[in-house]
């Protein structure tokens, strides 16, 4: 047995089908696409410092990585590193590789306090503390099914509401920038993050080859967009919701289900068979809200922290 570590090939699509593959393994329950991966690493900030790594065993790849600085935080030093290997690879050496690879690349960078998103299975929270880190907040995995499901039925609108699609702003969407800025300034994270460069807004999230533009909704006050939910597809009847939020001054309507429930009926007459979602184990609004569409828990994951001296 022989195990390397090296960099996603992004000009090798047999390399990127090979990194969503165990991705998708490890974790079924968000859309890995070959498109979805190669756009995040070509297009996010080159301040993150930001790198996909991969275990080979053998020429086979068993573990990914996807590492970087929280360069949209406030609070600088802060990096992150996301580790899942294939269920069936597990107990190898990949895991432990991809960490040491990722601690020194981030360290070399600046950090000083490093996020982990880990599966909530002891052989998972074992192998995080035996390296230091320790556990912080928790967050969830949904999954509603659109095929045999029932989706509560679509509400009417109260006066001066309307609902839009991503593909309404497509001339102008600095409006949806705007909007998507406030709510993702107010989610519950470790990180704090601030969204302030519209041009890398455009190339990172309107542009991501999954977000699906006509079944993004957005509720539209007088006017204005005030609430919204960002859907993402992956071509093969899945479907996640990528950010679902409302501005401050319209918290309390009811305009975040309005526009989630209409997407989500889009959807399903779209042909999307199953819905995924994730929510911070302390949302509870949001949570009560996923529990009236349908929506069940499917698994959990814990954030760990380490702080590098």
């Amino acid at each position: 047995m022989t195990m390397t570590v090296r960099d996603l090939r992004p000009q090798d699509p047999a390399d990127v089908e090979a990194f969503a593959h165990v991705r998708h393994l490890a974790v079924p329950f968000m859309l890995w696409t070959p498109a979805g991966v190669l756009h995040r690493l070509v297009h996010t900030d080159p301040d993150a410092h930001y790198r996909c790594l991969v275990t080979e065993e053998d020429g086979e790849v068993t573990g990914t990585a996807q590492i970087g600085l929280a360069h949209d935080s406030p609070e600088p030093g802060q990096g992150y590193l996301n580790i899942y290997v294939r269920p069936d690879r597990t107990r190898r050496g990949a895991g432990a590789l991809l960490v040491r690879t990722a601690e020194e690349h981030l360290a070399a960078h600046g950090a000083t306090r490093l996020f982990s998103w880990v599966l909530d299975e002891p052989q998972n929270r074992v192998f995080a503390e035996r390296r230091d880190y320790r556990p912080s907040r928790s967050a969830y995995f949904l999954r509603l099914d659109l095929t045999n499901g029932t989706l509560p039925p679509l509400q009417p609108l109260p006066p001066g509401v309307e609902l839009r699609t991503a593909a309404d702003f497509a001339d102008d969407p600095r409006p949806f920038f705007e909007l998507d800025a406030e709510t993702t300034g107010d989610e519950p994270s470790d990180v704090e993050a601030e969204l302030t460069d519209y041009e890398a807004w455009i190339e990172e999230t309107w542009k991501h080859p999954l977000l699906d533009r006509a079944l993004t909704t957005i509720a539209v006050v007088d006017g204005r967009p005030a609430a919204f939910s960002a859907a993402h597809t992956d071509g093969a009847g899945r479907y996640a919701t990528a950010m679902t939020g409302t501005a401050r001054a319209f918290r309390g309507r009811g305009l975040a289900k309005l526009a989630k429930n209409a997407s989500l009926h889009r959807a399903r007459a779209a042909g999307c068979t199953e819905a995924f979602t994730g929510n911070d184990a302390g949302n509870e609004p949001m949570l009560a809200i996923n529990k009236w569409f349908g929506y069940e828990i499917r698994a959990t994951e814990v954030r760990h922290v380490r702080e590098l001296a």
